[in-house]
């Protein structure tokens, strides 16, 4: 089975995701995990755990028996596990849309940014639901990528105003499964979970510089570095001043903060 079919995120280098999303999903953890709950004692599952920013905060709020974090990518699995020193933490390469896991053995199963980019959304969450204990929490989180992802948003406009194909690219990426409102809930309770609860989740992106703002993009990690890379160095550099216009806005170049709202749902398995 090829594992990395499970997703359509591009994954190159565990410091590349840091750099990309890791460092907006270590501030997304907090309000996430707080709409979620935490005890201790509990098992815990992280679906998708990237560089294994939940794993981290969970740390830091319950003591848990055990958690099991897994992603598509073996470059970010070897970057968690390179990350954690605590025994009770396992990352390993798998599939959201099939586990591998027993059935019914997490007290808590959570994906933070990931179900949007699994082609089969109904599976995963079917899977998710499986590996769930009777009365467990199972929640997820995903960009409120249209309307919500301000940074995000000035990168693919900005393209698609340049080239038809980036425009293509724009639709894709803001028309994503779970990304629309109600679509996470709708999905929890076709699935089959009980006490079902919906929110958004907002944090702010702060930019040191139109450098630091693009220096993602220069990457091999995710939707925008996948399309630069596809440019040719005119096209690029064509892109990357256009790009740079609208972050400075006017101003002198320097800090920027732009505010990204996340969908979230959180579900009780029956029991």
């Amino acid at each position: 089975m090829n594992i990395t079919t499970s997703s359509t995120f591009v994954a190159a280098d565990g410091e590349g995701y840091e750099l990309q999303m890791g460092r907006w999903s270590r501030r997304l953890c907090e309000p996430f995990l707080d709409f979620t709950g935490t005890a201790s004692g509990e098992d815990f599952l992280d679906v998708g755990c990237g560089t294994g920013c939940l794993a981290r905060a969970l740390v830091h709020r319950c003591d848990f028996r055990q958690l099991h974090g897994i992603d598509f990518s073996p470059v970010y699995v070897a970057h968690a596990t390179q990350h954690n020193a605590d025994p009770r933490i396992k990352f390993e390469v798998g599939d959201a849309g099939a586990l591998g896991l027993p059935s019914h053995s997490f007290d808590r199963v959570l994906s933070l940014l990931v179900l949007h980019f699994v082609p089969n959304t109904k599976q995963a969450i079917a899977e998710m639901l499986r590996v769930a204990r009777p009365g467990a929490v199972v929640a997820a989180a995903v960009w409120d990528a249209r309307g919500g992802f301000v940074a995000n948003r000035i990168f693919f406009d900005t393209a698609a105003v340049l080239d038809p194909k980036a425009a293509e690219r724009r639709a894709r990426n803001y028309t994503r499964p779970m990304t629309r409102s109600g679509e996470l809930g709708n999905a929890w309770r076709t699935a089959g979970f009980q006490q079902v609860t919906e929110t958004t989740l907002s944090i702010r992106m702060e930019f040191a510089s139109f450098e630091d703002y693009w220096a993602p993009y220069d990457g091999k990690d995710g939707p925008g570095a996948e399309y630069i890379a596809t440019l040719a160095p005119a096209d690029r550099a064509k892109l990357r001043e256009a790009v740079r216009l609208a972050y400075v806005d006017g101003e002198a170049d320097g800090p920027r903060s732009y505010v990204a709202v996340a969908w979230a749902v959180k579900g009780v398995a029956p029991t």
